[in-house]
């Protein structure tokens, strides 16, 4: 990093793609509808490595609380459920001849406080990321201090300036976190 302005961009950019990675976990957490999106973590061997469930079989929507799984292969049914079952996502399939059904069980008021947890350890992960490039970014301007190409002013200054967007970010990081469990609870 060459100057205090790069620094503060780089900072930015990285921030705002932690933000983004925070609304795409925050999509993945159900509600009570089924969507195949959900199953976009799920993760199954085939032939020795591990691979996305999409790569290896058709990922449909049977009704609004069932979502069909159709393998590719014929072999991949048994791994397929396998991974869907040990999944972190408290689904269990069913297979029907070559279709898989994943029903997607009714939120109960249990499940609902599980899955606020689950939102809110999302945001609290989004924060320590936002938190760890706040103090790289700080480095990086102590550094610029240190090598005598920036200012203790300067320094102070840009340190304010990365405070204020942590603060901002953390701010957003927040509203998405009270906007999914507004979702989540009003189900």
């Amino acid at each position: 990093m060459s100057s205090i302005p790069e620094i503060k961009k780089t900072a930015e950019q990285k921030m705002q793609q932690s933000l983004e990675a925070l609304r795409t976990n925050l999509a993945k957490v159900r509600t009570g509808r089924a969507n195949p999106a959900l199953l976009d973590t799920v993760q199954v061997e085939y032939y020795g490595s591990m691979v996305p469930l999409s790569q290896v079989a058709n990922l449909t929507l049977l009704d609004a609380r069932t979502i069909g799984v159709s393998p590719w292969e014929k072999g991949m049914g048994a791994k397929i459920e396998k991974a869907i079952r040990e999944s972190d996502l408290g689904l269990n399939p069913a297979s029907h001849g070559d279709l898989i059904r994943v029903p997607i069980p009714p939120m109960t008021e249990e499940r609902r406080k599980e899955l606020t947890k689950v939102v809110k350890a999302e945001g609290e992960h989004a924060k320590v990321a936002i938190r760890n490039l706040r103090r790289d970014a700080n480095e990086h301007v102590k550094r610029l201090v240190k090598d005598k190409l920036a200012s203790e002013d300067e320094e102070r200054r840009a340190q304010d300036e990365i405070q204020k967007l942590t603060d901002r970010m953390i701010a957003e990081v927040d509203k998405m976190v009270a906007s999914k469990e507004a979702d989540i609870m009003a189900i």
